[in-house]
């Protein structure tokens, strides 16, 4: 398949799809746009905001912000007032929201009890624990795992965006990101779902913290130099942006997956396709993703606007564009 067939398949298969951008060897290879989309125009990459969230983590411990995962979740919070008979919430730590290993006292994602509240990070806090104790159990979560960007925000004094901008997306070459905040449900939904380009904007609570779990907005440009990044064990430019331990840390099995997520595995917020290939990916909802193959060097990126139940992206990108990619 050439890059004219490429093109037409997408637009008649993948029709969601906004632009790929791909890197072989450490050069830039093959880009298109589609749904009148340019190079840089940006889209809400969902759930892949999670890994880059992993990275931001990993920096953190880098610069001593945070002395490790092992570091219980209530260390940053010591004026949380703990709830009457909560016994869990004390002994969760970081890692266990980095493997989404953390019970919480919800099921599924408490979207309006969260995202009404003043304070994001409190309103996730109240539902995390639980009677149930620590079960090891994996337990896929979005709107809880604001309590990341939280941390973040408690130990470095930072916002969430501020410090991606200045140790994370300035080192890579990505572009000043802004906050974004919704003033009612209508507008945060209108985020989610409108099919337009988006700006550098990262989605953000009332008091300027942004989401860890979505919200996020890149154009596939940006996405794949996170890939290149975390290819070449956090270096970009021959500069050490990412520890190498961290990034090899990032990618190891925590938990594999049943058939609801595709029988994948996960990491830290990564999720890992191939093991003994060395295949990983983060992913969102709607087909955003970044897809890495370490042993054929190789990075592919994948930005698409709002629509449900695209749960055949890493596939396509597997058979029809890493084959085009591999040739160069």
């Amino acid at each position: 398949m050439n890059q004219n067939e490429l093109h037409k398949r997408i637009a008649d298969k993948q029709p969601n799809i906004c632009q790929v951008y791909c890197y072989k060897d450490n050069k830039a290879v093959y880009s298109d746009e589609w749904n009148k989309y340019k190079k840089d125009d940006t889209c809400h990459i969902m759930s892949a905001t999670k890994s880059v969230i992993a990275l931001l983590i990993g920096i953190a411990i880098d610069k001593g912000f945070i002395n490790s995962i092992d570091e219980k979740v209530l260390t940053f919070f010591p004026d949380y007032q703990i709830k009457r008979g909560e016994k869990t919430i004390q002994d969760i730590t970081i890692k266990h929201l980095l493997t989404m290993k953390a019970p919480y006292k919800c099921k599924g994602d408490p979207w309006t009890k969260v995202c009404s509240s003043e304070d994001w990070t409190k309103a996730s806090l109240d539902l995390l624990g639980g009677r149930k104790g620590l079960t090891d159990e994996f337990n896929y979560q979005t709107v809880c795992l604001h309590i990341l960007s939280g941390i973040l925000y408690k130990a470095t004094a930072m916002l969430t965006v501020d410090f991606t901008n200045k140790y994370l997306f300035e080192p890579i070459g990505v572009k000043t990101h802004n906050n974004y905040y919704a003033e009612s449900a209508e507008e945060h939904k209108h985020f989610t779902m409108c099919k337009e380009p988006k700006t550098n904007i990262w989605f953000g609570d009332p008091i300027g913290i942004a989401t860890s779990g979505y919200g996020l907005c890149l154009s596939a440009a940006d996405m794949a130099k996170i890939g290149l990044l975390c290819l070449n064990e956090g270096k970009y430019n021959n500069k050490q942006i990412i520890s190498s331990e961290w990034i090899k840390e990032v990618f190891k099995v925590t938990h594999k997956c049943d058939e609801k997520f595709g029988n994948m595995s996960y990491g830290y917020l990564w999720w890992i396709i191939d093991e003994k290939k060395e295949i990983y990916s983060a992913v969102g909802n709607s087909g955003n993703v970044i897809y890495i193959n370490k042993q054929k060097n190789i990075v592919i990126s994948v930005s698409s606007y709002f629509k449900p139940t695209i749960f055949d992206r890493v596939e396509f990108i597997r058979e029809y564009i890493e084959p085009l990619v591999d040739k160069h």
